[in-house]
């Protein structure tokens, strides 16, 4: 067989499934989904060592520390695999929710229910939990999905697949409900986004700038999009000083490699001299500090922050800096180099934070909170398959409730139109 004929394959089966799971009950999918976190954790050894493999290939191929960061898997990261996909488990049943009803003049009665999407497509770059947080929401909202991991990671996605389909067996679910592309050949994605459209209805890409683009070229199916996170944090002049180093510590230093880290501080001027001297003494040590012409005025040992810094998601302990005259200027600044994914402003003053996270056009903004906070878990939805940076659809956050669609029912009792 050829790669055309086993994506063809491999599609199809998705779509069959996909017939099931739309009518299968939410007491047999959150089973599946239980199962699946029982198999996550009694296969543990395997997937720490496939996943050590992979590490060891990714190290060897010189890959940064940041991708190896989010490529890397251990007991307690194994274990949030397992414990998310409980967690969807117990959320409300996104399926056949019925969003709105009403009943017209002609006495026909109308209602709006939550119905799944079909077949999601997911092409994803390096982090192997991706694998588990999309198949359980898919499986939560009905939906059959087609995953393609990146070649990096690609032992470790097979043995998380491999509990995954194990969890469906156990609820009586079609194993291709959760399918994966096993090879690593780059043309099974062209596949995907050209020669699947017959089947899949949906393609979320997850990485960087190229794979986005390339999607969002070749892909002959709706795209939803999720893009990198150039993310800012504004220290307004109200800001406490104490709080907002406290909060940019974490922003940057929790997690350097994923999307919801804070790239760039832009502190306004009325502030910057007490608090970039602060915000140093914090994380000088541990993240290379680059600013502009203002800011390294005032530190005078930091590096230059250039026009390629402010359009770069950094992913690692890197910090931009910034300094702004006021709102305007911050809110000008985001505009220029945000990427629509997730902002937040530091300030006591509740007026300035209102007109910041009402002027933000990004899909995530937050007044007083760490930008690490952008992920579907703490929104409260058991996991996310990505940040969603479009405006179509779904946007921010995408859990089991926004991969469905919606149809209406219309019940009469003999009307005729007149």
């Amino acid at each position: 067989m050829t790669l055309e004929t086993d994506m063809i394959a491999l599609g199809q089966a998705a779509k069959a499934a996909s017939a099931t799971l739309r009518l299968s009950s939410g007491e047999q999918r959150n089973s599946a989904l239980r199962a699946m976190a029982t198999q996550i954790r009694n296969t543990e050894v395997n997937i720490l060592e496939a996943n050590a493999l992979d590490m060891t290939a990714a190290t060897e191929k010189g890959i940064s520390a940041a991708m190896l960061d989010r490529l890397k898997l251990d007991t307690i990261r194994v274990s949030s695999i397992a414990n998310g996909l409980e967690a969807i488990a117990d959320l409300p049943d996104p399926v056949g929710a019925i969003e709105k009803e009403w009943t017209q003049p002609s006495g026909l009665h109308f209602s709006q229910i939550r119905v799944p999407i079909g077949v999601i497509g997911m092409i994803y770059e390096s982090r192997p939990n991706v694998t588990a947080d999309a198949g359980g929401l898919c499986v939560k909202s009905g939906n059959a999905c087609v995953l393609r991991g990146g070649s990096e990671s690609v032992r470790s996605n097979k043995a998380i697949h491999t509990a995954l389909q194990a969890g469906l067996r156990a609820a009586s679910l079609p194993e291709a409900s959760i399918s994966l592309v096993q090879t690593t050949d780059r043309a099974a994605v062209g596949e995907m986004l050209r020669g699947l459209d017959n089947t899949i209805d949906i393609i979320i890409p997850r990485g960087g700038k190229g794979l986005v683009a390339r999607v969002q070229k070749d892909a002959r199916v709706p795209v939803l999009a999720h893009l990198e996170g150039l993310n800012h944090s504004y220290v307004h002049a109200d800001a406490n000083v104490n709080m907002a180093v406290q909060v940019i510590e974490n922003a940057k230093l929790r997690r350097t490699g994923v999307c919801g880290s804070t790239e760039t501080v832009l502190v306004d001027t009325a502030i910057a001299g007490t608090f970039l001297p602060a915000l140093a003494d914090c994380i000088a040590e541990r993240c290379e500090l680059r600013g502009d012409a203002r800011a390294r005025a005032i530190l005078l040992n930091i590096a230059v922050a250039t026009e390629e810094d402010f359009e770069t998601e950094h992913l690692a302990p890197i910090l931009n800096i910034a300094i702004v005259d006021g709102m305007s200027a911050a809110l000008a600044h985001i505009t220029r180099y945000g990427s629509g994914h997730t902002d937040a402003i530091l300030t006591d003053d509740n007026d300035a934070a209102q007109t910041f996270l009402d002027s933000v056009d990004s899909a995530i903004v937050l007044h007083n909170a760490s930008t690490q906070y952008a992920d579907g878990g703490e929104f409260g939805f058991g996991a996310e398959i990505g940040i969603a940076t479009g405006r179509l659809h779904a946007r921010g956050p995408v859990g089991a409730q926004h991969l469905t669609t919606y149809k209406y029912q219309v019940r009469g009792t003999g009307n005729t139109r007149p």
